[in-house]
């Protein structure tokens, strides 16, 4: 089926080509910027890389306005060293991106267009301290779900970026674990903060792995290429599986009341997500994507002027260049 997939949707492309790249695909070797691949893949990685990468950036938001209340000096330069990374993150990927032929520049005029999303997660707030560590365990928990696989991704330089994002990602996840479980361990008023972040952010991070297998429109041709390994369902199984027993070992509790062991899978049944919201925020509807989006706007107007300063460095740079040959 699969196959069929990558044919159909490059159909006025050389069907030897085609065969060649899927062979390749097949055989599990990578596709590096210089080698032929189907117009297809080359898009469908642009769309993936870059809104992973707009994701980074926008990630930023939510966690960075926490800086300066942290509780402490060390939990300050713990978030802001975790806030630096995922500005690397995003640069990591911006760079894989533009090995495809788009720079950095016009992904961001896409974004800004509303042409490329983000992940819908980060258009949640974040109202108080223990929201921090329930980003960190939960959000950069899903992250992580997601990413370790794209370490396997059929593509050279984004199955390389996630080898050292995905290792700075798990240090994201124990650090928002650590501040959990201080806070469940803590005061009784302590223990409700998590407990209520904990109900804010369990359906969202769930939300994260996409629509179901059922409903998404990528997930089928995207695992032909090996663009994606698993399925959104799989990732999503996977994430609560984990996540439950750390849960209890904190003495939280899931929201999920139809949440149960199904031995017969070897996991848990639980509720799917309301997939109308998720759908909602996307479209833009959701609490905070008018402020992020704003934040982005004046960041890029902002930093006009270096780009331009930049672009006229290297066009002075390239004209002595011409002029001295």
């Amino acid at each position: 089926m699969y196959a069929q997939m990558v044919t159909s949707e490059a159909s006025n492309e050389d069907p030897e080509k085609l065969a060649a790249f899927q062979a390749r695909i097949d055989a599990g070797e990578k596709i590096e910027p210089k080698d032929w691949m189907p117009e297809g893949y080359r898009k469908t990685l642009i769309r993936q890389i870059g809104q992973h990468a707009h994701s980074e950036i926008v990630g930023q938001l939510p966690e960075g306005n926490w800086i300066t209340r942290a509780p402490t000096l060390e939990r300050k330069a713990i978030l802001l060293a975790k806030v630096q990374d995922e500005a690397g993150h995003g640069l990591y990927l911006y760079c894989a991106a533009e090995t495809l032929g788009v720079s950095r520049d016009e992904l961001t005029e896409a974004l800004l267009a509303g042409k490329m999303k983000y992940s819908s997660i980060f258009n949640y707030p974040t109202l108080n301290w223990a929201d921090i560590g329930a980003v960190g365990w939960l959000v950069d928990g899903a992250a992580i779900m997601n990413q370790v696989p794209l370490q396997r991704t059929s593509f050279g330089p984004y199955s390389r970026a996630m080898i050292r994002i995905c290792k700075e990602e798990s240090f994201h996840q124990r650090q928002g674990y650590d501040i959990m479980m201080k806070m469940a361990q803590g005061t009784p008023e302590q223990k409700a903060m998590a407990q209520d972040a904990l109900n804010r952010f369990w359906y969202p991070s769930l939300m994260m792995f996409g629509p179901s297998d059922r409903d998404s429109v990528h997930s089928a041709q995207s695992m032909a290429w090996k663009i994606k390994i698993n399925t959104n369902d799989e990732l999503r199984q996977k994430f609560v599986d984990q996540t439950v027993p750390q849960a209890e070992y904190l003495g939280l509790t899931i929201p999920d009341p139809d949440l149960k062991w199904n031995e017969e899978k070897g996991g848990y049944d639980f509720s799917e997500p309301d997939w109308s919201e998720f759908f909602e925020v996307i479209k833009g509807n959701g609490p905070c994507n008018a402020e992020r989006m704003e934040a982005r706007q004046k960041a890029w107007d902002d930093g006009a002027w270096f780009r331009d300063g930049l672009m006229a460095h290297a066009k002075k740079r390239a004209a002595a260049r011409v002029a001295a040959e």
